[in-house]
């Protein structure tokens, strides 16, 4: 009995509202005989990144240039990593650290050893990002001549390209 009186209540509410539901139930159908295409966003190439796939990174500041390479070039994620640079000419207090560009992962120190006067070389390990596309900028300071000097670069990690 109490079922039959519910049926009744809601026919009785919904019958104003029945020619507007079986018109957007029409609207559906033919709605549905189009074809449609799906689109797959894609985000645009960020030309600032340096790319160690296809090749070193090279920064200029003032009249010395710096040629950074990593190992494996594809930046994996978790993995120990080797930073390689090369100066075209002598410098000193040679830093490099590790950051998000876009979010905080902590400072990541690069622990650096001297080769000869203009190569330098360095292991370090980073985490991975849920989001499947973190950029980290690496941040270059050193002296040279007494003058304290800093350059950034940015970089993709797991970069398949």
């Amino acid at each position: 009995m109490l079922t039959s009186c519910i049926t009744r209540l809601i026919f009785v509410l919904t019958r104003k509202l029945l020619p507007l539901t079986l018109m957007l139930v029409m609207m559906n159908l033919t709605a549905c005989n189009e074809k449609t295409t799906q689109q797959i966003k894609t985000t645009p190439a960020d030309l600032t990144l340096c790319v160690f796939t296809q090749g070193d990174c090279i920064k200029r500041i003032g009249d010395i240039e710096l040629r950074i390479s990593l190992t494996p070039a594809h930046a994996p994620s978790e993995k120990p990593l080797t930073l390689k640079l090369l100066t075209s000419d002598t410098i000193e207090n040679l830093q490099i650290r590790l950051e998000g560009r876009d979010m905080f992962m902590g400072v990541i120190p690069v622990n650096l050893r001297e080769v000869t006067k203009t190569t330098y070389e360095g292991q370090m390990i980073y985490g991975a990002c849920s989001s499947g596309y973190m950029v980290w900028r690496g941040f270059i300071s050193f002296s040279r001549n007494g003058v304290q000097q800093a350059v950034v670069f940015d970089f993709l990690a797991d970069n398949p390209s």
